[in-house]
């Protein structure tokens, strides 16, 4: 499964490579625009798109970036919940 992680793009870093500095939640992180880059790079400043493995595969809103971002800390706190579901478990079992 690709998974798509909404950052906004902050600023040009490499405009002959087309690479762009994206904020993800927090962390700033340089990502190629190649796929969405229709005009000048600048443009694309302040914009959301969904990042994957460094590219920016498509730009989105910023209220589907912040659902997007919601529903990935729930699962986020899902698979918290289930690890220590499964440690618990293994450690119940370890006593008998």
């Amino acid at each position: 499964m690709c998974l798509g992680i909404p950052g906004q793009i902050v600023a040009v870093t490499d405009a002959a490579r087309l690479m762009c500095r994206a904020d993800v939640s927090g962390v700033k992180r340089d990502v190629n625009v190649a796929c969405i880059a229709d005009g000048p790079l600048e443009g694309l400043i302040g914009k959301w798109a969904l990042i994957h493995v460094g590219f920016a595969m498509s730009v989105i809103d910023e209220a589907e970036a912040a659902e997007t971002l919601e529903a990935l800390r729930g699962l986020g706190e899902a698979q918290e919940t289930l690890e220590a579901m499964a440690a618990g478990e293994a450690a119940l079992e370890g006593t008998q």
